[in-house]
């Protein structure tokens, strides 16, 4: 496995890094403060993003499956290589700035991991967001009680949806739901829901600890009639499969998470080297056991934080490479997840007044990592699932 990232996405990571500190960054204080006031600046970012990804590898959520029906058994490293290493340098800017951007959504990702050829075609640019998460279930998605009921060439969608990302921005909606609760697992699917579908109506945009220039919408859904062509994949309720379909989603969007958490770390641990270099063996040079206590520190978080990203290319490689990665996604996920916690909050530490004045980014950086650890499966989700994989156990047996 070569360790390096691919030449080829050079010119865009450059350009990427480009957008995060002349776009992002000037403007990562104003929407922090300004909550739930969508960024005007994305909209001229977005319609950029969209022209790198029409010429193939880019930053691009709606294609994280890679090419479809390729027989090719060569190396790839295709859109999901590249969009994680973009998201990286996106994050570096500012996290909630690129959950705002978009097209970008989640729900791209879900299309994308689920749709027929001829939902992938008719969904093209839509900006989708994803509705799991309920009042009564969080971690645990098979007990979602949204349900879908089928009227001719409809089906009918009741239920409400929590912390739903870019929920009142975006043109359509994920959603999952279940077409028949008795069977469980196996009956839940996701229906793209259009904007403004009679029926379905935002109740209230959240109030977070980080991300504010993300969106996060509360959404009822009452009678809301989606039409059948709408359930993305296969209709059919097969048992022995559960909804391992559906959860094919996580498979695409957990790396993608991960890059965020590293993105976001990688800010905090290059402004702590900045603002202790006087401190720091530039060459590294001097052994371990030698450092300052400080520097010791900084040395381990890299290290920590270079092992989260080794992870996260493994699991966007398999994906690229069209590999089962469902263990790997769930791997680099817990990891990125909470070391990127944990580096945030210990830069702010060493930094003392200086990291948590608003004067610095450090505490806003801080603030957003936590739900980089949380979303799209918690940390003991993470472990639960690696568990299940390493022991060869269903989600009945160890639960």
């Amino acid at each position: 496995m070569n360790l390096q990232n691919p030449k080829k996405f050079k010119i865009l990571l450059d350009q990427a890094n480009e957008v995060a500190l002349n776009v992002l960054r000037p403007i990562s204080r104003k929407y922090d403060k300004a909550e739930h006031a969508y960024p005007k600046e994305l909209d001229m970012l977005a319609s950029l993003l969209d022209g790198m990804n029409d010429g193939g590898e880019g930053i691009n959520a709606g294609a994280a499956v890679g090419k479809r029906g390729s027989q090719d058994d060569s190396n790839k490293n295709g859109v999901n290589m590249s969009t994680a290493l973009g998201i990286i340098e996106m994050c570096y800017g500012d996290t909630g700035l690129l959950l705002s951007m978009p097209r970008q959504g989640l729900g791209n990702s879900a299309i994308a991991a689920v749709a027929n050829d001829e939902q992938l075609e008719r969904f093209k640019g839509t900006w989708a967001a994803m509705a799991i998460t309920e009042p009564n279930c969080g971690s645990d998605s098979a007990a979602i009680r949204t349900t879908a009921t089928k009227d001719g060439d409809d089906y009918i969608l009741n239920g409400e949806k929590i912390f739903v990302t870019s929920g009142e921005r975006a043109d359509s909606v994920v959603v999952w739901a279940t077409l028949d609760k008795k069977l469980g697992r196996a009956a839940i699917k996701s229906f793209v829901v259009a904007k403004g579908t009679a029926g379905m109506t935002v109740e209230r945009l959240e109030h977070k600890l980080g991300i504010k220039a993300s969106d996060t919408a509360v959404i009822r859904f009452d009678q809301c009639r989606v039409p059948a062509e709408n359930l993305l994949g296969n209709a059919e309720i097969d048992v022995a499969k559960g909804f391992a379909g559906v959860m094919e989603t996580f498979d695409n969007t957990r790396p993608l998470v991960a890059a965020m958490a590293i993105g976001c770390a990688k800010a905090s641990l290059e402004r702590i080297k900045e603002i202790f270099q006087d401190q720091l063996d530039a060459n590294y040079a001097t052994p371990y056991l030698q450092c300052s206590n400080l520097a010791a520190q900084i040395y381990k978080m890299e290290a920590e934080w270079e092992a989260a990203r080794l992870l996260m290319l493994k699991a966007t490689w398999m994906a690229d490479n069209k590999k089962p990665n469902s263990k790997e996604a769930s791997i680099a996920k817990a990891k990125a997840g909470r070391v990127g916690n944990d580096i945030t909050l210990k830069c702010v530490e060493l930094a003392a007044s200086v990291g948590y004045s608003e004067t610095e980014l450090l505490e806003k950086w801080a603030r957003d990592s936590k739900i980089l650890d949380i979303f799209e499966g918690t940390q003991q989700i993470q472990q639960l699932i690696i568990a299940r994989r390493e022991l060869g156990k269903s989600s009945s047996e160890l639960k």
